[in-house]
C-alpha cells in the first residue's frame, strides 16, 4: 500500500520493526553523515563538545485500517463524518487529546472541525492549537482503507520539548489520540453492537449457575416507571403505591390516574 503494509506472514516482527526506529537509530544516522558532509565545526570545536542536535519541527503519527469491501468503508466514514461535526469542540478536544482545557483556549478558535471534500473524496479535521487530526478515506491497490493521521507541529503544545529524545513520548500522544478519537466514534456510531447488547440485556441469563432476570428496559411501561422513581418528591420520605400510581398514569397518558396496580 502507499504509506503502509496491507498483508504481511509475520504481523508481530513487522511490528516490531517498526517499533525499532528508535531516537538512538535516528541519531546514528545523522552522526553516520555528518562524518562525511563538511559542516561549520571544525574539529577543535567537536572536541570542545559542540554538535548539532536533531530537533523535531513536525510528527505524524497514523492509523491505517483495511476494509474488506470498499462500499461498506466509505458509507461508515461518511456516517462518521456527519455524526462528528463537533469533534472540534473544546469538550470533545479534551477527551481526544487528554488536555485540560483553559477557558482562553477553549474561546480563541484554536479547537475547531472542518470537513472538505476534494472531488468526491470527503475528510474530516480536529484542529488543537498548532496539532493536526486528519481522518479520511484511502483508496489504493488493495481495495480502501480509514486514516486516521496526527500531526503534531509544536511539541510544547503537549509539554514536550524539541529534542529528539522526546520522539517516544510523541508517539505515545499521537497514537493515542488516533485511538481515542476512534473510541468518541464508537460511541456515536454503536447502531448494530449498541442493539444487539441492549437485545441480549432483555432476555433472562445464566450466570456462574445462577439465573438472572430479564430486564425488559424496551417496554413503555418500564421506562415509565423508571421514570417516576427517580422524581426528588418521592425520595425523602419514601412512597406508597397510591402515590406512584397517579404519575405513572400520567406519562402512559391513562385516563384513569386510580388504575389498579396491576393495570
Amino acid at each position: 500500500m502507499d504509506s503502509g503494509i496491507a498483508e504481511c506472514a509475520d504481523p508481530k516482527a513487522l511490528q516490531a520493526l517498526a517499533e525499532g526506529l528508535t531516537p538512538a537509530k535516528i541519531d546514528a544516522l545523522l552522526r553516520k553523515w555528518l562524518a562525511q558532509l563538511p559542516h561549520p565545526f571544525s574539529r577543535k570545536d567537536s572536541q570542545a563538545g559542540y554538535r548539532y542536535q536533531i530537533s523535531i519541527l513536525q510528527a505524524e503519527f497514523s492509523l491505517t485500517q483495511v476494509w474488506d469491501r470498499a462500499t461498506y468503508g466509505r458509507c461508515f466514514f461518511e456516517e462518521v463524518i456527519r455524526e462528528n461535526i463537533d469533534l472540534g469542540r473544546p469538550e470533545q478536544v479534551q477527551l481526544i487529546f487528554a488536555r485540560k482545557m483553559r477557558r482562553k483556549t477553549a474561546t480563541d478558535g484554536r479547537c475547531r472541525t472542518r470537513i472538505i471534500t476534494e472531488g468526491v473524496v470527503p475528510s474530516l479535521h480536529v484542529y488543537y492549537k498548532n496539532t493536526h487530526l486528519k481522518q479520511y478515506h484511502k483508496y489504493c491497490p488493495q481495495g480502501a482503507a480509514s486514516r486516521t493521521e496526527t500531526t503534531i507541529n509544536n511539541t510544547y503544545d503537549f509539554g514536550v520539548g524539541r529534542r529528539l529524545k522526546n520522539l517516544p513520548a510523541l508517539r505515545q500522544i499521537g497514537f493515542a489520540a488516533n485511538r481515542r478519537v476512534l473510541q468518541v466514534e464508537q460511541l456515536t456510531h454503536d447502531c448494530h453492537i449498541g442493539a444487539e447488547a441492549f437485545d441480549k440485556l432483555q432476555k433472562p441469563a445464566e450466570v456462574d449457575g445462577q439465573h438472572v432476570s430479564a430486564l425488559p428496559f424496551g417496554q413503555e411501561r418500564v421506562q415509565a416507571l423508571l421514570t417516576v422513581l427517580v422524581l426528588f418528591c418521592l425520595q425523602p420520605e419514601g412512597f406508597r403505591n397510591r402515590q406512584l400510581r397517579p404519575l405513572l398514569a400520567q406519562l402512559l397518558g391513562l385516563s384513569d390516574p386510580k388504575s389498579a396496580p396491576g393495570a
